[in-house]
């Protein structure tokens, strides 16, 4: 079994195999705490992370990546904002998994969602992919069987994934030619680093350089994960506004994540109708 942790964000953990709750505590406290913080009103509805997994896992969905937010104030470690990814038992072996993204936190910083994703094996690395129209979120107040609702979530999530999987194989049958794929990997260092702020640290062809023989292809699918992963994991040489050398950093922030993940999909979707209309 390949489990990893993060140097950068030693709140994350990753695993070729289902992970289990002792191995998630060690890194993602957050997710087992027993109650609201202590700063939420009697009108905040705790909705227990645990017991949603647990309850996930009896209907097959097994965790493989989880993370939380790094706080400075060591009073909300326990509570804070976390994320976790999981796949349903029928596709742990493809090699690109779909997966229900969960966040929740315990002290007000996060509704509890849902939203989908897929899992790409062969550069372990994961994606937030779909509308947001097919997210999920149950808001912490109110009452009433709160798992239930996460559990039926969860399976509406699934039923948008036939469609991001008719989406995804249209993409790898679309050939980009060079200066689309320079066009998309430019669009998407426009919204990593704001041309208003300076330029980029790094140029479009530094972000389509692929990290492994696999991803040599030119179609949309190949170019969109090229572009992700190398967003997305930073390590790539280049120059700060000042002109120093400079290497660019892994976006392990949750909401960064999510928004860069989606905002990427977004793109490469658009890229995709247009080519159709052309």
């Amino acid at each position: 079994m390949r489990l990893s942790s993060n140097f950068r964000n030693p709140c994350m953990i990753r695993s070729d195999l289902a992970l289990s709750n002792d191995q998630i505590a060690r890194y993602v406290p957050s997710i087992f705490a027993e109650e609201a913080h202590d700063s939420r009103s009697e009108r905040y509805l705790y909705i227990p992370t645990v017991q949603v997994l647990d309850a996930l896992r009896a209907e097959g969905f097994q965790p493989f990546m989880a993370c939380q937010t790094r706080v400075r104030d060591q009073g909300k470690r326990e509570h804070t904002k976390h994320m976790l990814r999981l796949r349903h038992a029928s596709q742990i072996l493809d090699q690109e998994a779909n997966e229900i993204i969960l966040l929740n936190s315990h002290d007000g910083s996060s509704s509890y969602q849902m939203i989908g994703g897929k899992f790409r094996f062969v550069c372990a690395n994961g994606l937030v992919l779909g509308d947001v129209a097919a997210d999920q979120k149950v808001r912490h107040s109110g009452r009433g069987d709160v798992v239930s609702d996460v559990i039926e979530g969860a399976f509406e999530v699934l039923k948008h994934f036939e469609q991001i999987d008719h989406i995804t194989a249209d993409m790898k049958h679309q050939q980009l030619h060079q200066d689309e794929q320079e066009a998309f990997a430019m669009a998407a260092l426009a919204y990593r680093y704001d041309p208003a702020e300076g330029p980029a640290p790094v140029t479009p062809s530094q972000l389509l350089m692929p990290r492994r023989r696999e991803d040599r292809s030119s179609d949309l699918w190949t170019t969109f994960n090229r572009v992700q992963e190398n967003t997305i994991k930073g390590g790539l040489s280049g120059r700060n506004k000042q002109g120093r050398r400079t290497t660019t950093r892994a976006v392990n922030g949750i909401d960064q994540d999510v928004k860069l993940n989606r905002a990427l999909w977004v793109l490469a979707q658009a890229m995709g109708q247009h080519r159709k209309a052309a």
